[in-house]
């Protein structure tokens, strides 16, 4: 059974950074796709970033392009969401999410299987 672990998520000053990690177990990392979403108060969950699995490739939104690098290091069966330059407008609760054998495109949650607990950003003065 997969299961995901996030964690790194804290309050932080705008322009400042965090990073956040989800640690997966259960699961051959690089089979899968692994995506970060937010959700903030009374808004949609939506897909932040996401790497592929096999290709390594990579999708950001718009929002957070130049900004947010993601990264998986499979032997550790961890991935990473480094945010940079952060604003009030990133302020949300972070989830991780798995899918096995997919590319990232444009994530949407049903296309995801797997979920982490989330771990809250805000970025406040």
């Amino acid at each position: 059974q997969v299961h995901l672990v996030e964690s790194g998520g804290g309050l932080v000053q705008p322009g400042g950074s965090l990073r956040l990690s989800c640690v997966a177990s259960g699961l051959t990392l690089d089979y899968y796709a692994i995506a970060w979403f937010r959700q903030a108060p009374g808004q949609e969950r939506e897909g932040v970033s996401c790497v592929s699995s096999r290709d390594g490739s990579t999708y950001y939104a718009d929002s957070v392009k130049g900004r947010f690098t993601i990264s998986r290091d499979n032997a550790k069966y961890t991935v990473y969401l480094q945010m940079n330059s952060l604003k009030p407008e990133d302020t949300a609760v972070y989830y991780c999410a798995a899918d096995l054998f997919r590319l990232c495109t444009l994530p949407t949650p049903a296309d995801f299987s797997s979920w982490g607990q989330g771990t809250q950003v805000t970025v406040s003065s």
